[in-house]
């Protein structure tokens, strides 16, 4: 990792938001998976974060994204039916859209194959 593309702050965040998002991305996601439109998106998202390929700064920004997924406490509380994830999917849209170049199809096939392990397996 290129940490001396981020400052001592950036350093601190990325390294907070990578173990939040470690810790709880794929509990987080199954939950969502089956109300949540937007959870391939968010497991490709979680694959080019971890990407040793994808530009540091690019990873710190993923990384911040999913951390407010993982995290219960946001705008609209996740346990709410139906709209509990529309924030955590409006803010990784937005990220998806500054990003995109940087998801390569290769985080897409493992989201993908993530994605029917999760809803597959009990």
């Amino acid at each position: 990792m290129d940490w001396a593309a981020l400052s001592v702050d950036e350093a601190a965040g990325k390294a907070r938001d990578e173990t939040k998002v470690r810790r709880s991305f794929w509990k987080t996601l199954r939950r969502a998976v089956s109300s949540m439109p937007m959870a391939e998106e968010a497991a490709a998202a979680y694959f080019a974060a971890l990407d040793r390929r994808t530009p540091v700064k690019v990873q710190a920004m993923l990384l911040a994204t999913l951390a407010y997924f993982v995290v219960p406490a946001d705008a609209v509380p996740d346990i709410l039916p139906v709209i509990g994830f529309t924030d955590d999917a409006a803010v990784l849209m937005a990220a998806l859209r500054m990003l995109s170049e940087h998801i390569r199809p290769q985080h897409y096939e493992a989201a993908r194959e993530a994605i029917d392990r999760l809803r597959t397996d009990p």
